[in-house]
């Protein structure tokens, strides 16, 4: 006889990669998970999973049968959606993961605003500069930001911003040290880098023209913090490279100012991560929405 709780464990065990972390995320105890995965294997005449003190590995006949494991409970997942999805009222749970920066200057009024708009949603946001396993932590989606292709992965990516970063600086600091009116006048000023990496840096730049030139600098301030970069920047410590949404408040009052207005310092764009399951809860496909059809104004020059 066919117990689907035997299914949905044996998932479990094989998407946290162990009994240990699959029966913490499940809040039950690994004894009773682990009987429901050697209940399944008896049933199947078959082992799944490898069991080591030291070792977690899930056998070829395993993996064949995740996957089609994984495609039932997808199945469930949908038939429930579909319950979900008649309902008047957007409810349930939805968690995602972003970074510092993303939280604090491209998404913090969607939040609230998607929030306010859907009182009975409660949603779980992740803040951290860490790409999480999206798999095993269980988050619905993530928003990360990348310079390059993403690597081919099982995860569904689609494409939310692309935007510039500038050369920003205070009116002060650029009144004391002389404005720069060429990519070379850069050298030797003060700078400031993101990246807590204690590192000498560089900005590659580009102008109108496509013209491109590279030049070092050694910052004096590192941070993972765009805020913090940002503060510095006002208080005249120098120079710094951010995306251009991020400053959009510092441009208008004139706290800061672009260096070198007809040269970009970097192009890049905002994703939105979610696993390649073939459905997503009602609320989680709301929100990936909304994020898609409002996310790119906000980032825009």
């Amino acid at each position: 006889m066919i117990d689907l709780n035997d299914y949905y464990y044996f998932v479990h065990v094989v998407e946290k990669r162990g009994f240990t972390p699959a029966a913490n995320a499940l809040n039950m105890p690994k004894s009773r998970l682990s009987r429901h995965v050697s209940k399944l294997e008896e049933r199947l005449d078959t082992k799944l999973i490898q069991r080591t003190s030291r070792q977690f590995n899930v056998t070829e006949t395993g993996q064949i049968f995740y996957q089609h494991a994984r495609a039932l409970l997808d199945e469930m997942e949908a038939a429930e959606a579909a319950i979900e999805s008649r309902k008047t009222s957007l409810t349930g749970r939805v968690s995602l993961s972003c970074s510092l920066g993303v939280a604090h200057y491209a998404i913090q009024d969607l939040v609230i605003k998607f929030m306010q708009e859907h009182p009975d949603v409660e949603l779980v946001q992740q803040v951290t500069n860490q790409n999480v396993d999206m798999v095993s932590t269980g988050v619905d989606m993530a928003i990360r930001g990348h310079t390059d292709s993403l690597p081919d992965s099982s995860i569904i990516q689609r494409s939310l911003s692309t935007f510039s970063w500038y050369l920003f600086a205070s009116p002060a600091y650029l009144a004391n040290a002389g404005n720069p009116t060429t990519p070379y006048d850069l050298y030797k000023r003060q700078s400031l880098k993101l990246g807590w990496q204690p590192t000498s840096g560089h900005w590659t730049l580009q102008n109108q023209d496509g013209v491109k030139t590279t030049i070092p600098f050694t910052p004096q301030l590192c941070s993972d913090d765009m805020s913090t970069l940002i503060k510095a920047a006002v208080e005249g410590m120098g120079i710094v490279s951010l995306p251009a949404y991020t400053c959009k408040k510092e441009l208008s009052n004139g706290s800061l100012q672009r260096v070198l207005p007809t040269w970009i310092s970097g192009k890049a764009q905002l994703s939105l991560l979610t696993p390649s399951r073939r459905t997503q809860s009602p609320v989680a496909k709301a929100f990936a929405d909304y994020l898609i059809e409002h996310l790119n104004t906000i980032t825009q020059d």
